[in-house]
């Protein structure tokens, strides 16, 4: 069961992944009115500083979710194996 529990996380952590990277991008487009900055937009010039500002919000978005989808499988781990030690 154990299996199922990393799995479920590692399902959790993507789907967090995709809905942070969903909100960053509105985010992004609501404050500057542009499209974030991807590299394969050539319509679109992007500046060196709004390459590294998206990068820098997008990668501390990241690892926040990373680490919350750590903890919460970490949690729901140790929920697990203490009802396991019970029954």
């Amino acid at each position: 069961m154990s299996l199922v529990i990393k799995l479920l996380g590692a399902g959790v952590s993507l789907l967090a992944g995709y809905v942070g990277t969903k909100v960053v991008d509105t985010v992004w487009e609501k404050a500057t009115g542009n499209k974030p900055p991807k590299g394969h937009d050539d319509d679109v010039p992007t500046t060196l500083r709004t390459a590294l500002t998206f990068a820098l919000i997008s990668a501390s978005v990241s690892a926040v979710i990373q680490v919350l989808a750590n903890r919460g499988t970490q949690r729901a781990i140790t929920r697990f194996a203490k009802t396991q030690d019970i029954v």
